[in-house]
C-alpha cells in the first residue's frame, strides 16, 4: 500500500475521481492511497480495486540483492517465514511496486533514496522486470542501488480460502512515497489508478461504487485511523501479522463462509443456491 499526504502538490498523471459523494474536491485529512482498478479482463478480481503488487520471482531470494535496513532475519522473524522466504517477499513488495506503479524504494546508500525514475533507460529496465528478463539483483547492480527495506511496514496477512479456484498467501505492506518521485499509470494488469484517502475508498465501497475483494476493504478501514503516512509506517511495526483465512460451515441448511475477525464479510449461502 503506497501512501502519501493528502494535499501532495506532485502531479501523479493518475486518473480517477477523488471528489465526495457531494461531487465537490475531497479535501479531507489524513492520507491517501494509490489504487489501481484490475482490468476486467483478468480471471481474477477484474474490475476490482487493488494495490500495487504480485507475485514472487524465482529469483527474488537471489543473496546478492543489495540490501539495507532491517536484516533479513529480522524480517524472517516478523513475517513468521524462514530467512529466504522473507527476503523474497521484501523483495517482491519492492519490485512489483516499481513494476506496477513507477515507484522505487531504494537508493544509492543505505539512508538515501533515488528520488527520480523517469526516462526511457528506466522504463526499459521495468519492462524487463515485467518480461523477467532481468531479475531485481541485476536491476539493482545495474544502477548500483541497495533495496531499502527500512521503508516497508508488514501489514496484514491474508490467504485465499481453500475453497477458491485460484489460491494465494498475501503479506500487505505500506510505505510512504519517496520525496521526488511520483506514480504512473504503467500497469498492463490495470485500467485505472487513483489516489484516494482510506476512509472516502472505504464509504464508496459501501455504496456499492468500487468493488474490492475482503483484504482491500479491510486494510482501508485499518489504515481511517492514521493521520499521516509516516503514521501508517510506523504503525506497522504493531501490527499483528496472524494469517486471515476463510471458514467454511454448514448451518440449517445454509453454507457459511466467515473470515474470523471480519464480521462483514460473512456469507450465507443457501445450500444448493446463490450467494
Amino acid at each position: 500500500m503506497l501512501l502519501r499526504d493528502t494535499g501532495d502538490p506532485r502531479d501523479t498523471g493518475d486518473t480517477g475521481d477523488t471528489r465526495d459523494s457531494g461531487g465537490r474536491p475531497d479535501t479531507g485529512a489524513g492520507p491517501e492511497v494509490h489504487m489501481l482498478r484490475r482490468s476486467t479482463s483478468m480471471a481474477f478480481a477484474g474490475g476490482a480495486y487493488a494495490y500495487p503488487g504480485g507475485g514472487v520471482d524465482p529469483r527474488d531470494d537471489d543473496h546478492h540483492v543489495r540490501w539495507a535496513g532491517p536484516p533479513r532475519t529480522a524480517w524472517a522473524a516478523r513475517l513468521g517465514v524462514g530467512e529466504t522466504a522473507a527476503q523474497a517477499i521484501v523483495c517482491a513488495a519492492v519490485r512489483e511496486t516499481y513494476e506496477e506503479a513507477g515507484v522505487l524504494l531504494a537508493g544509492p546508500t543505505p539512508d538515501t533514496v533515488i528520488d527520480d525514475t523517469t526516462g526511457d533507460d528506466w522504463e526499459a529496465d521495468r519492462v524487463a522486470l515485467v518480461a523477467r528478463g532481468l531479475s531485481f539483483a541485476e536491476f539493482l547492480d545495474r544502477r548500483g542501488l541497495v533495496l531499502r527495506s527500512d521503508l516497508l511496514g508488514a501489514w496484514a496477512r491474508w490467504i485465499t480460502p481453500e475453497f477458491e479456484p485460484r489460491r494465494y498467501d498475501t503479506f500487505f505492506f505500506v510505505a510512504v512515497l519517496p520525496a521526488g518521485q511520483r506514480t504512473r499509470a504503467v500497469s498492463t494488469e490495470a485500467d485505472r489508478t487513483v489516489w484516494i484517502r482510506p476512509r472516502q475508498a472505504a464509504e464508496r465501497y459501501d455504496r456499492g461504487e468500487l468493488l474490492m475483494m475482503p483484504p482491500t476493504i479491510s486494510t482501508l478501514r485499518q489504515l481511517d485511523g492514521c493521520a499521516t503516512a509516516a503514521d501508517a509506517l510506523a504503525a506497522a511495526g504493531s501490527r499483528d501479522l496472524t494469517p486471515v483465512l476463510a471458514r467454511a460451515r454448514l448451518e440449517d441448511g445454509e453454507l457459511i463462509l466467515s473470515w474470523p475477525g471480519h464480521d462483514e464479510f460473512t456469507k450465507h449461502i443457501p445450500v444448493g443456491g446463490t450467494a
